[in-house]
């Protein structure tokens, strides 16, 4: 019997038990390291920020690592935990683990707002500056002809796609026109301790992980969640994109880490644990995947067709959005792995189906 999400998570460790910063402050998590919470205006809502106690060019201060997106109500809060959690001192650059608008959205005020830089991928910042101005994947007319090319083809859903064409901009309405690079194996020096950067795929074009062995940290970003899977998509931009496997390749690369490593994950609460969730995600989408091969088995399916196999429960517009980008990317690594065919019948649809 597939174990419950609840009896997953009891096999975790949450050192600080069910404890949550308080709204404009913070909780120091290991040395040098605190943990603030964000809320979201979203199904999943809220996101984890963390400060860095940290030296820079002979300056002390902070390092922020992820932004929130762009409102009010977040910048209001960052205000105040600039009053209650630099001990006077100032924000000495912004790190972006990824370019998704809940982590890069205020990254061009906060850069303004302290006279410093942002420091994140060179994939991730260039998609963050092209979404900033137009769209990348989450709505428009492009969007919606490739979720329509997979069988969402409701009148109503895709006018609705379209109209999203501002959904990126809405959330990150600028980036900032310069940036530091974070490649995979590059120690960044924060304060007293070195960071390791460990890029990873499939969640986003080029995500960086940041590893402190010192302190036993890793500041994980959307890799690897403690409760939720992680939204693994295939956006318009990159029909054919094997998202899955990417996703789980990189995730991999952190078994090399201590199994008693602190998890600090971007949704959810510090946890420790690595290995065995490692291997929960693992688990949990080779069920996916065997759930939609009998499927296909069943009759050819379209992403549409396996939406309620994946996703047994009511979607918002909003979630229907990435519930398709996560169903085109299992059908995409069945396609791959040759356990699926894919043809494209006459009406545009892409269809998967078993030998």
């Amino acid at each position: 019997m597939t174990p419950t999400r609840d009896q997953l998570e009891a096999r975790l460790h949450y050192p600080r038990g069910q404890a949550l910063p308080d709204p404009g402050h913070a909780l120091a998590v290991a040395p040098g390291v605190k943990w603030v919470r964000m809320t979201l205006p979203f199904a999943l809502d809220h996101i984890n920020l963390w400060l860095l106690r940290d030296t820079l060019d002979g300056r002390e201060g902070w390092t922020v690592v992820d932004c929130c997106i762009a409102r009010d109500e977040a910048k209001a809060q960052w205000e105040q935990v600039f009053a209650n959690e630099l001990e006077g001192l100032p924000v000495l650059r912004v790190i972006v683990t990824h370019m998704h608008p809940d982590h890069i959205g205020l990254a061009h005020w906060l850069c303004e707002r302290w006279h410093c830089r942002l420091w994140i991928s060179a994939t991730d910042f260039a998609m963050a500056r092209i979404g900033s101005q137009s769209t990348t994947g989450f709505g428009g007319e492009a969007a919606a002809a490739f979720f329509a090319s997979h069988g969402l083809v409701d009148p109503e859903r895709v006018q609705k796609i379209k109209a999203r064409a501002s959904y990126y901009p809405g959330l990150v309405p600028a980036v900032p026109a310069q940036y530091r690079r974070l490649i995979d194996g590059l120690d960044v020096t924060i304060g007293d301790h070195a960071w390791r950067c460990i890029s990873g795929y499939g969640h986003s074009p080029e995500h960086i992980a940041l590893w402190c062995e010192a302190l036993g940290v890793l500041i994980s970003g959307d890799m690897i969640l403690p409760r939720i899977s992680t939204n693994v998509s295939v956006y318009d931009q990159e029909p054919e994109a094997d998202s899955l496997r990417l996703f789980l390749d990189s995730i991999d690369r952190f078994r090399a880490l201590p199994a008693n490593t602190l998890v600090l994950p971007s949704h959810g609460r510090p946890f420790t644990g690595l290995h065995e969730r490692i291997a929960q995600l693992h688990a949990h989408h080779e069920e996916r995947l065997g759930e939609v091969v009998q499927a296909c088995r069943e009759k050819p399916c379209s992403a549409t067709d396996v939406l309620p196999v994946l996703f047994p429960r009511t979607l918002d517009l909003h979630q229907t959005t990435f519930a398709m980008g996560e169903a085109v990317a299992h059908l995409n690594r069945l396609w791959h792995a040759g356990t699926l065919a894919r043809t494209k019948g006459d009406d545009g649809v892409w269809r998967f189906s078993a030998g």
